[in-house]
């Protein structure tokens, strides 16, 4: 089935971009790239000690939580009761945020913000099965790297899930062998 116009000008201009990091003000987390084999899924709760936004990592072998400041490994519960369940998808919370339930985003399903602070975020797979995550603050005829960047690819990885943490200060991308993580 051939593309409306429309559509396929938006297709030629996702193949044509490379990759690059996002602007200003985002910054990549600790290293950028965080290893979590087997990762199935992610989501976000708020530490209530600092307000500081926390990503809960779901992977074969366990729970871990991450602070989305510094991408430092604050617990890991590698026996956890339960993976994520319920029509909200979400499982228990570890450490400082315990007491909460949180949604997760991955192989399960759901979710996560696809805006945040006057930025948006889009998957798209022109060539599948790679995603290509796109972070966008303006419109797309500005052009790449102007109103919006081409700012992680899947390839060698399967995707998982891609959005921003509820105060919109974290942007996330999983797959099934990593964490990456932007702040601002």
């Amino acid at each position: 089935m051939a593309l409306h116009p429309f559509q396929q000008r938006l297709h030629d201009l996702v193949l044509a971009a490379e990759v690059t990091a996002p602007p200003k003000p985002w910054q990549p987390v600790g290293r950028g790239l965080i290893p979590v084999g087997g990762l199935q899924g992610i989501g976000f709760a708020t530490d209530p000690a600092t307000g500081n936004d926390l990503v809960l990592v779901v992977s074969v072998t366990g729970h871990g939580l991450f602070d989305a400041v510094t991408g430092e490994k604050l617990e890991r519960d590698y026996d956890p009761e339960e993976d994520p369940d319920g029509p909200d998808l979400s499982c228990p919370g570890l450490g400082p945020v315990s007491d909460v339930r949180i949604p997760v985003a991955g192989t399960w399903g759901g979710g996560l913000h696809n805006r945040g602070g006057g930025w948006n975020v889009e998957v798209a797979s022109p060539e599948w099965p790679n995603h290509r995550v796109l972070l966008s603050n303006g419109p797309w005829e500005a052009g790449h790297g102007k109103g919006w960047w081409y700012v992680f690819n899947s390839v060698g990885s399967t995707f998982r899930a891609a959005g921003f943490s509820p105060s919109g200060r974290t942007l996330a991308v999983a797959t099934s062998s990593d964490l990456t993580l932007w702040r601002r």
